[in-house]
């Protein structure tokens, strides 16, 4: 996360930084660190960059060097509600490229509404650990699926909008660990998906996705109901979930069931 908890003017400290690896910076003040830079690049070829610095000019020292020393574009990414921590990314050039909603999803049938919800003709749901798959390499019914939905998003709103984590994968895949798929299935054919990510805390949607061919028929909500019943039969009254701003179909899905909006997150670009 970055952080920036002042933004006091701290010139004439005798702040020295120095790239400690390929993806690394350090900011020493007598012989102290008071400062951290990291660089990582994600499966999608985008760099990002954050920065960890108590003071403003040590964030503006430490930044300047990963300025100089890396190519651009640069993105970053920023909780909405730290605004020391964006007016310092601002300051170094970065805007905004999107924003991304952060919901509390309640998983109690009663709230949702989704208790009387149950899959369109001739779809079943597959509990999650339950869906069919071949070896990493090869393309089962659940790999073909992740491929195909992956290629749709790519050609429409592009992969890049979806939530700001990325997990790692395999070059050429979003599938990481099938246990955490439920998958609708209508007649020999996977024609949508859900992940949920079993954290102790709070259980998050990483990812709710339908065919583009198989858009409108109430299977999104189907999974969405399948997938929060689940955790609600387990005890937990909540979920976690990020939705793209620019995602109005995501949007609309998670605020008719109840979904409180609690955060928001801003990805931030330097070209």
């Amino acid at each position: 996360m970055n952080l920036v908890h002042s933004t006091s003017s701290a010139d004439d400290r005798a702040v020295t930084v120095t790239r400690v690896s390929d993806m690394q910076w350090h900011a020493v003040e007598d012989d102290l660190t008071v400062g951290r830079g990291d660089a990582s690049r994600r499966p999608d070829g985008r760099l990002f960059i954050s920065i960890d610095a108590w003071h403003g000019a040590v964030f503006d020292r430490i930044v300047a060097a990963m300025l100089a020393d890396l190519p651009t574009s640069l993105y970053a990414v920023v909780d909405e509600a730290d605004h020391d921590s964006r007016s310092a990314w601002e300051r170094a050039g970065f805007a905004v490229a999107r924003r991304e909603w952060g919901y509390l999803v309640p998983t109690d049938p009663h709230i949702s509404g989704l208790g009387s919800v149950r899959p369109p003709s001739g779809v079943t749901i597959v509990p999650a650990g339950q869906a069919e798959e071949g070896p990493l390499r090869a393309e089962g019914p659940l790999r073909a699926l992740d491929r195909v939905i992956r290629d749709e998003v790519e050609a429409t709103v592009g992969w890049r909008t979806m939530p700001a984590e990325v997990l790692p994968r395999p070059a050429g895949t979003t599938l990481v660990d099938p246990s955490k798929y439920a998958v609708a299935r209508h007649s020999d054919q996977y024609v949508g998906l859900v992940r949920v990510a079993p954290l102790i805390r709070q259980p998050r949607i990483g990812l709710i996705a339908v065919r583009a061919d198989r858009h409108r028929r109430g299977i999104a909500r189907a999974l969405l109901a399948h997938a929060l019943g689940s955790l609600h039969r387990s005890g937990l009254s909540a979920a976690w979930a990020e939705v793209d701003e620019a995602n109005a179909a995501a949007t609309a899905l998670f605020e008719g069931i109840g979904a409180r909006r609690t955060a928001g997150t801003l990805e931030l670009v330097r070209r």
